[in-house]
């Protein structure tokens, strides 16, 4: 029986579970709905899906590296102790293995092949129908260079290449392969530290920049200056700003006087070659989701009655 998309969408809003699950329950039972339903059962696939609608937040940041690239994900589960989990360490590093050749783009990693076979979608599927907790692939991004190093950092690392947040920072240059990797590993670390919005001024955000702009010229007209010296004093504290927030411009936190331009172009001595900031990435662990906020003694006192 030809398996329809609106069969999938029917069976998807019934059991909650994942399209590719659907559509394969449907296909091993010859289109039959009750015969599929019952097949996700069994699989724990429906069991699986109950728990997508709780608040994955939890998890690690994981990091792998081939040659000149490396790809980083965010792999999320609810709880802190999953972390510590092996199997879960272990599906979150092989993920991020699999991100090297898959790209960036999370839907891309999602359909891309797991080690063993079935999909990273369908993996993660069956992980939280082992481990008993709701997981996802938030994010992921790959660095790479033709020539060069990316050089990578965990903070606090509860494994090799697993953390709760992790840096990536791409050079590009001739030079000395381990010095270029030990130059990305202390930027990565400044990074880690600084959370720099952009590598250079005319990445940032062009609203970002108005932002501040309108934000500074309200707080210049304060002070009752004229027009000119308005501008001046917006224009000196946009360079604060820029000086705050763009990883170039930054005062190097390994040594606390270069900025990060400064200590890369004082580097190229040792190194033996020009070197050129590529790129860099910054994942901290459950960064911008809204966790939902338990207030214990309110959910007792309401359980018994008292409230």
């Amino acid at each position: 029986m030809a398996i329809t998309a609106s069969m999938v969408k029917e069976l998807r809003e019934t059991s909650g579970a994942g399209m590719m699950d659907c559509k394969k329950a449907l296909t091993e039972n010859d289109g039959n709905m009750e015969a599929a339903i019952d097949w996700l059962r069994t699989k724990g696939l429906s069991k699986a899906a109950k728990k997508s609608d709780r608040v994955a937040a939890e998890g690690l940041i994981a990091l792998s590296g081939a040659d000149n690239k490396a790809a980083m994900v965010e792999v999320n589960a609810e709880t802190d102790f999953v972390s510590r989990n092996e199997q879960f360490q272990d599906l979150a590093r092989n993920i991020a293995g699999v991100a090297i050749e898959a790209g960036s783009d999370a839907e891309a990693i999602l359909a891309a092949n797991y080690p063993g076979g079935a999909s990273v979608a369908e993996t993660i599927t069956n992980a939280v129908a082992t481990i008993g907790e709701n997981m996802n692939l938030r994010r992921g991004v790959v660095l790479s260079v033709e020539k060069g190093a990316v050089a990578s950092y965990v903070h606090n690392a509860t494994a090799a290449g697993l953390g709760r947040l992790g840096v990536l920072v791409a050079l590009e240059s001739d030079g000395d392969a381990a010095a270029l990797d030990a130059l990305g590993k202390q930027i990565a670390m400044h990074v880690a530290a600084t959370n720099p919005l952009a590598a250079t001024v005319d990445e940032i955000d062009a609203a970002t920049v108005e932002r501040e702009k309108a934000v500074f010229s309200e707080q210049a007209r304060e002070s009752g200056k004229p027009d000119n010296i308005i501008e001046k004093m917006v224009e000196g504290r946009l360079r604060k700003f820029y000086e705050e927030v763009v990883l170039l411009k930054q005062t190097f936190v390994i040594d606390g006087e270069n900025t990060v331009e400064q200590a890369i172009k004082n580097a190229e001595g040792s190194v033996g070659a020009p070197i050129k900031l590529a790129g860099f990435a910054r994942f901290a662990l459950g960064e911008g989701i809204e966790k939902k906020e338990e207030d214990f003694a309110a959910e007792v006192a309401a359980a018994s009655g008292q409230a």
